[in-house]
């Protein structure tokens, strides 16, 4: 007889179904609950990838959007203001920003597609291979469940039958043994008895046979086939380890990447920084702020005790008096005032004629210009205020003249200059526009297939009124333009020149006392002043015409840019040449310089960097005061 149990191959243990089948199955569920473990880690840091890629996408763009918001608007004021360093240093700043921005959103792509779509392949991948590994278990198990039921199924066959051959053989036995019982009978369950035993027998090889194979069977599984199975899952599970190994190295390399850029940005801003000049940016400020106004002159004693300590008869008096309606003065207004006990001051610029600097001629103004009282300086100063009124109401957004008359002197030029360059550039425009047109008639009539010719001339008419009107309109602002320059000229000239008047009006002063204190009286009569007035402006206008002396120099100068004196007064220089400086500027931006002894003329003090020599120029001074 065959024994109904068998051996389990790992624990040796005879039983119908033993143990280690039991915990093969457990251990199975448990290596599906890890690798499924495993595949929400991968998971889960997909997710925090992704959640990462949100993060610096929306930081670059805040960081664009806070670069774009600070930006300088165009045609707008703002554009005006990065003339200074500081400005320009922040606009810097505000584009490394925007590229600051960009790495961001470089390592959000890099990270979307070397990390999150990589990875969410390799997951796809990894469930599908799982899915595969653990079904081939499953299908082993069955396998190896069915063959140990077909084996069962036939150990019950074989034991059924051992069991029927046994009570076959004994009915056979009973009835060979019985004497009543026919011979018949006999041989039937003699038959019968065989037949079970030959059943038996067959059942038994089956069994064997079956038995062989389940033995067979279950080597090949547990030997080979789950031993196979659990080495893919081993396999799956440390490439996953690895994987993601790998992608957090690629999270940190692709930070690490982009460094060198945003260190680059970051130097950037630090050299931006360091450009700012504080010198340069004050300067700007000087000179977009620079009036150009004339400061105001002394104010004039006016000495009202003078009836009380002039001692003269009552006919010299209104001989005086009657000699002071009758003869003219030069000066136009003179009321026969006492003209020692007017103080001298600088006669006012004459009315401008010219753009260069020296338009006025060379010689000084007549000194018997009528000094005004102190009301009615005051009157003139308050007369002023709308002027500059008009010009905050123009920095406030208010309409101001065309001429731009409203502004201070200074600003009032870079304004006109300013226009005539933008109206230059529109004629460049309006000229290009009619030249591509009178190239287009041309090609229509060669080639007439092409186009009418004729379609073109209403627009070309049309660009030459524009033209026409935009060359008027430049001559218009040339014009005030010129006037500007003028008057700012004429007033360093006037300064430049009240220094030989104030020295001639002193000799007349001077004079005049004289003649007072040799007098018998204590005084001078009318005719003495009125002689010593004549004197004067005629030494005046002879200067005008008689050769001056030539000024001696103070000091040399380099030109930092060509400049193209076109103007009467002005001289042309090259830049880097070198020249002599004869008069300082005055305050209203002209240098007076000398190449040789035929060739000087005033340069824009922008224009040249001035090298003063000390001791010329304090002979210079010394000279000045010695005159006055």
């Amino acid at each position: 007889m065959v024994s109904l149990s068998h051996r389990c191959v790992f624990c040796h243990a005879i039983s119908p179904l033993c143990l280690c089948c039991v915990k093969q199955k457990d251990q199975f569920d448990n290596l599906e609950k890890h690798t499924q473990w495993g595949i929400d880690v991968l998971e889960k840091f997909i997710k925090f990838v992704k959640e990462r890629t949100e993060i610096e996408l929306s930081y670059a763009k805040q960081l664009r959007n806070l670069s774009k918001k600070y930006q300088p608007k165009k045609n707008s004021k703002e554009e005006e203001e990065y003339r200074y360093t500081s400005a320009r240093a922040f606009l810097a700043t505000l584009n490394e920003m925007n590229d600051y921005a960009g790495q961001h959103e470089v390592i959000s792509e890099n990270m979307t597609s070397l990390i999150t779509g990589e990875l969410t392949r390799y997951v796809q991948e990894l469930k599908q291979e799982r899915k595969s590994h653990f079904h081939d278990g499953r299908k082993a198990q069955q396998h190896i469940e069915t063959c140990w039921k077909q084996l069962e199924a036939s150990k019950r066959r074989f034991e059924r039958d051992c069991k029927e051959a046994d009570r076959a053989q004994q009915y056979f036995e009973k009835m060979d043994a019985d004497i009543n019982v026919t011979k018949a009978d006999v041989e039937k369950a003699r038959q019968q008895a065989q037949l079970r035993h030959q059943m038996a027998e067959d059942s038994k090889a089956e069994y064997s046979s079956t038995l062989q194979k389940f033995n067979s069977e279950q080597h090949d599984h547990y030997y080979t086939h789950i031993p196979h199975i659990f080495q893919k899952i081993q396999e799956m599970e440390e490439r996953r380890i690895v994987r993601i190994g790998e992608s957090m190295k690629t999270f940190a390399e692709v930070d690490r990447q982009v460094i060198p850029i945003i260190g680059k940005c970051l130097d950037e801003i630090t050299k931006a920084a360091e450009s700012i000049d504080h010198k340069n940016d004050s300067q700007l400020v000087i000179e977009a702020f620079k009036s150009g106004f004339e400061p105001p002159g002394d104010v004039d004693f006016e000495d009202f005790t003078q009836p009380m300590k002039r001692t003269v008869s009552e006919s010299s008096l209104s001989n005086s008096r009657a000699d002071g309606k009758s003869e003219p003065k030069f000066g136009g207004k003179s009321k026969g005032k006492l003209w020692p006990f007017i103080k001298k001051n600088k006669p006012p610029p004459p009315p401008p004629a010219s753009a260069s600097p020296s338009a006025v001629p060379n010689g000084p103004q007549s000194p018997k210009q009528q000094k005004e009282p102190l009301s009615h300086r005051f009157n003139e100063f308050m007369t002023s205020k709308p002027k500059i009124h008009c010009f905050r109401s123009l920095k406030r957004g208010g309409a101001g003249p065309e001429d731009f008359s409203n502004l201070p002197p200074e600003q009032r030029r870079k304004k006109l200059q300013q226009k005539v360059d933008e109206l230059n550039r529109d004629i460049q425009k309006e000229m290009d526009q009619r030249d591509a047109l009178t190239k287009m008639k041309d090609v229509y009539i060669k080639n007439p297939q092409m186009g009418d010719a004729a379609s073109v001339d209403h627009r070309l008419a049309e660009l030459g009124q524009n033209i026409e009107k935009l060359r008027l309109e430049v001559q218009k602002f040339e014009a005030w333009l010129a006037e500007v320059e003028g008057r700012l000229s004429m007033r360093s000239e006037a300064r430049r020149q009240s220094g030989l008047y104030e020295a001639q009006n002193t000799s007349a002063v001077n004079s005049c006392a004289q003649d007072r204190e040799s007098s018998p009286d204590g005084s001078y009569t009318e005719e003495q002043s009125q002689e010593t007035e004549m004197k004067v402006p005629a030494t005046d206008f002879d200067d005008e015409f008689d050769d001056e002396e030539p000024l001696p120099t103070i000091g040399t100068c380099k030109a930092l840019y060509t400049f193209e004196g076109q103007n009467e007064g002005t001289i042309s220089v090259a830049e880097g040449e070198m020249l002599y400086v004869i008069e300082e500027d005055k305050g209203d931006g002209w240098t007076r310089i000398r190449r040789n002894e035929d060739e000087e003329g005033y340069v824009p003090t922008s224009y040249v960097e001035v090298y003063l020599d000390k001791n010329a120029k304090d002979v210079y001074k010394s000279l000045e005061k010695i005159s006055e």
